[in-house]
C-alpha cells in the first residue's frame, strides 16, 4: 500500500482557514490530520468542535481527529455525527481502552490508540487486533514545529514485527518532525501514514510539499 499523508491542521493560518482547506481539497493530501488539546492531557489549548464543524462543511478529504484529551469516550457520538473518519485516543488518557475503542466503532468510525513517545508498543499487545490503526507521536504531544526523537524508528519497527505476527493490517502512523529528511526513514521503517504540520503549512508551496512527501 502507497503510504499516505495528512496535513496537520494545527500549522495552518487560521486567518485564512477557507483558503487553507480548499488548498487541502486540491492536493494529494489524503486525510485531514486535526489535534484536539484541552490543556490538561497536554499543556496546550487548539480547537474544538465549532471549528470542526466549519471545516467539516467545505473539506472533501476524510477527518482523522487526534484526541489529546483527558475523558475521550465523552465525544465519541459528537465526532460521529460530524462524519469523522479516524478517532483516535491516547493509550495514556483512557483508563479503559477497549471500552473506548468498541464505543468508536460502533459510532461507524475507524478506531486508532495514540503512545507518547515514552510509552513502548508492547503495551498494544493486547488490544491491536482491535485497532485500525495505532498513532506513534515521533514529539511530545502539545504544540507543533519540535524536532524529531530518533528512536521512533525503533518502535515503528516493533510495532510492524506485532502486526506481521498477529497478521493483521493495523496502520501505523507519525506525527512529529516529518519533512523529507525523517519521511523516508519512517516508511522504510513501516510507517503508511505521515502526519505533516510545519513541513506542509509553513512551505511556500504547501501542494508541492505535499507532493513531495507522496512521491517518496
Amino acid at each position: 500500500m502507497k503510504h499516505k499523508i495528512a496535513p496537520s491542521l494545527l500549522a495552518a493560518n487560521f486567518l485564512n482557514l477557507g483558503q487553507e482547506m480548499e488548498m487541502i481539497n486540491r492536493s494529494e493530501a489524503d486525510w485531514l490530520h486535526l489535534d484536539i488539546m484541552d490543556g490538561v492531557f497536554v499543556p496546550n489549548i487548539s480547537f474544538g468542535f465549532p471549528i470542526l464543524e466549519a471545516i467539516r462543511e467545505v473539506v472533501t478529504k476524510p477527518i482523522d481527529v487526534h484526541l489529546m484529551i483527558v475523558e475521550p469516550q465523552k465525544f465519541i457520538a459528537d465526532l460521529a455525527k460530524l462524519g469523522v473518519y479516524m478517532t483516535n485516543v491516547h493509550y495514556e488518557a483512557s483508563t479503559h481502552l477497549h471500552r473506548s475503542i468498541t464505543a468508536i466503532r460502533d459510532a461507524g468510525m475507524k478506531a486508532a490508540v495514540t503512545l507518547n513517545p515514552h510509552t513502548p508498543v508492547c503495551l498494544l499487545e493486547d488490544i491491536i487486533a482491535e485497532l485500525d490503526m495505532v498513532l506513534l507521536m515521533s514529539v511530545n504531544p502539545g504544540f507543533g514545529g519540535q524536532t524529531f526523537i530518533e528512536h521512533t524508528i525503533e518502535k515503528i519497527a516493533a510495532l510492524k514485527d506485532i502486526i506481521l505476527r498477529k497478521q493483521l493490517h493495523t496502520l501505523i502512523e507519525v506525527d512529529g518532525g516529518v519533512n523529507l529528511d525523517t519521511a523516508p526513514r519512517l516508511i522504510k521503517a513501516g510507517a503508511d501514514v505521515l502526519v505533516a504540520g510545519n513541513f506542509v503549512f509553513k512551505s511556500p508551496d504547501p501542494p508541492a510539499a505535499i507532493k513531495a512527501l507522496k512521491e517518496l
